[in-house]
């Protein structure tokens, strides 16, 4: 197997089709509605055109979750509300069906599929396909060491084009995106401050749970001290996610990355997509083009990512649980735009030869 380069993506990615689009546009013109009064629900209907490569929206009849899973070495620094190595109790929660996305997921009929690419616990506590393309028990203290041998970032990267070929080939029309970790949102806040080229203080948040400002404040150290260790590797996107990244989110670019190439949408969730996504695009820059960002997080390094990448939240609704649940409140309005987009009948054509036969007509009565 050939050494794996991120930055061949940016051959193999294409945009979507903008003829297409332009043919979307077209249509949207010519419908009952008049144009702008459906607001942001045309430009998704006319996105959808174009990554569907038909002028004619079909509708999103086979959505899909994934969440990839992994702990954070970092975490053990109590940056985290949850416990350092607690990512299983999360991936647990929803086979149970007891989180906010396993509850949604089925009240919308959708399907959830869980990829353990880091989890720190032992295997025998999670079902055999969940935890069977684990690249390795949780990720190093990124802080002070790396995330992954370049070895197992690579294989981490692989495992995610692997699982977007997988769903691909097996229909799926639409991805909602998410992630299940602990400490999970400091490697994420590293990756981007580290891309944008800001500070560790203006790309911290809370997390998921929330945190304390004393937790705050270790998890800002914790990031300041990472972004040391990632500066000297950004030229190289697989030798920074070896550094500074981490399993779960390695699986996730390569995910995203090839999703863009087998032309399958998007929803992306919180502020780890976020960061991988943004990774994604400094190895291909048209790999955006494919995303939806679903929701507004409340993460201040989710708001700078998004911003580099031109990507506007569908929805704002203060959700900061993570694990895909804002993305997957997105997906109804994505699929309302679909249906929209196809059934919306146009407006009945004026015949211009309606005008000179009435003439006629007034013409041979007098």
């Amino acid at each position: 197997m050939s050494p794996l380069n991120l930055d061949d993506f940016s051959d193999l990615i294409e945009r979507p089709d903008g003829g297409v689009r332009r043919d979307a546009e077209e249509h949207r013109e010519r419908r009952i509605v008049p144009p702008g009064a459906l607001g942001r629900l045309d430009e998704l209907g006319e996105w959808l055109s174009a990554a569907q490569a038909s002028s004619r929206v079909a509708p999103v009849e086979r959505p899909r979750v994934i969440l990839f899973a992994g702990d954070h070495g970092v975490a053990q620094l109590g940056v985290s509300a949850r416990p350092a190595g607690g990512a299983h109790e999360l991936v647990r929660a929803v086979l149970d069906g007891a989180s906010p996305v396993a509850v949604l997921a089925r009240r919308n009929g959708v399907s959830v599929r869980i990829v353990d690419a880091g989890l720190d616990c032992d295997p025998e506590l999670l079902p055999e396909d969940v935890v069977r393309h684990r690249v390795r028990r949780g990720s190093g203290r990124v802080d002070v060491e790396d995330a992954l041998t370049i070895e197992e970032a690579e294989q981490a990267v692989r495992l995610g084009m692997a699982i977007a070929d997988e769903e691909a080939d097996a229909g799926t029309d639409l991805v909602v995106l998410g992630d299940l970790s602990v400490g999970g949102t400091t490697a994420a806040a590293v990756l981007i401050a580290a891309l944008c080229g800001t500070d560790a203080s203006v790309v911290t948040g809370r997390g998921g749970a929330g945190i304390d400002d004393l937790a705050w404040m270790r998890k800002c150290a914790a990031v300041r001290d990472a972004l040391r260790r990632a500066r000297p590797v950004l030229g190289d996107q697989l030798e920074l996610l070896a550094a500074v990244g981490g399993a779960d989110l390695a699986a996730t670019t390569g995910f995203l990355l090839q999703c863009a190439v087998r032309r399958t949408p998007v929803i992306l969730d919180g502020v780890v997509s976020a960061a991988c996504a943004l990774v994604g695009q400094r190895a291909a820059f048209r790999a955006p083009d494919w995303w939806l960002a679903g929701h507004v997080s409340g993460e201040p390094a989710q708001a700078k990512a998004l911003d580099r990448m031109a990507l506007n939240p569908l929805l704002d609704q203060g959700v900061t649980v993570g694990e895909g649940t804002g993305a997957l409140l997105a997906l109804p309005l994505v699929q309302a735009a679909a249906a929209l987009a196809a059934e919306l009948p146009e407006r009945p054509e004026e015949t211009k030869e309606n005008e000179p036969a009435h003439a006629a007509e007034a013409d041979s009565d007098t």
